[in-house]
């Protein structure tokens, strides 16, 4: 037990330098974080003026209110970090300027260190992103939940929906193996998830059959469930469910994610030999 206990420890305390690489990147380009404060801010109005537009001749669409769908996409602005794509560019740099052949030599599970990284660089954004809320509450009509239930449930919601975009990202990352670049298909993957995520209209707003393709891809688990929990869109009797559908998600992408890596890491082509 003993023994046990101390791998845990220095595992992650492993885990916790990998971590907390990623505060030192935010205070080593702070312009840029400014930056990008302000151009989310200039997002976030331009979206509500269109909902407002869009509420002008009528009090509800596809069940919600005016002020629930502000809610919601005020939410899906500030959290959109969820869907982030940084493991797969990581991952792809790693490849294509060779430094993959160290990272598979550390007695480190190279998956698990990526995830740490992810969820580190997240969460740092969301702290950032504290101006911004404190913005939509004052001049958006941002509102936002006092129930301690709601926030619980939406953390969980969260953590399991960045897991199951963790290992999606994952395996397209691992294609670089082959293409040597990720560049294009982040392109294309970004696109797909900023309209399938629920990020620019909430998916009940959806025709059927748009509905049903955002069910095939893992976006809408990371941004659209955690974020409709916790701008009261999703009741809480229906969160289990939407837990467990998240668990069966994460259960079926755990096991592709490293069957795709150990056959693609067979073929370790880098730029230049």
């Amino acid at each position: 037990m003993t023994q046990a206990i101390s791998l845990i420890k220095r595992r992650a305390s492993i885990w916790w330098s990998f971590a907390s690489v990623q505060p030192k990147f935010f205070l080593q380009y702070t312009n840029w974080v400014y930056m990008e404060l302000f151009t989310r801010t200039l997002g976030m109005a331009g979206i509500t003026f269109f909902w407002y537009a869009v509420y002008a001749s009528t009090t509800s669409i596809s069940g919600m209110s005016l002020q629930q769908t502000i809610n919601y996409i005020l939410l899906a602005q500030l959290f959109s970090g969820l869907t982030g794509q940084s493991v797969m560019w990581w991952l792809g740099w790693s490849i294509r300027e060779g430094a993959i052949a160290i990272d598979l030599l550390r007695p480190v599970d190279l998956q698990i260190q990526y995830y740490m990284q992810v969820v580190a660089q997240t969460w740092i954004t969301f702290i950032f992103s504290i101006p911004l809320a404190i913005v939509a509450l004052l001049f958006f009509g941002l509102q936002l939940p006092t129930n301690p239930l709601v926030w619980l449930c939406f953390l969980i919601a969260a953590l399991l929906g960045q897991l199951v975009v963790f290992f999606f990202d994952w395996m397209i990352g691992c294609l670089a193996f082959y293409t040597t670049e990720v560049w294009g298909l982040g392109v294309m993957r970004n696109g797909i998830a900023s309209f399938l995520s629920g990020a620019i209209v909430p998916l009940q707003m959806m025709p059927d059959w748009l509905r049903g393709l955002a069910a095939i891809f893992p976006f809408a688990q990371a941004l659209y469930v955690p974020v409709s929990i916790l701008s009261g869109a999703t009741p809480l009797e229906q969160v289990p469910q939407l837990w467990a559908i998240q668990l069966l998600w994460i259960l079926v992408l755990a096991v592709i994610s490293r069957r795709v890596f150990n056959f693609t890491v067979r073929k370790v082509t880098v730029q230049g030999g």
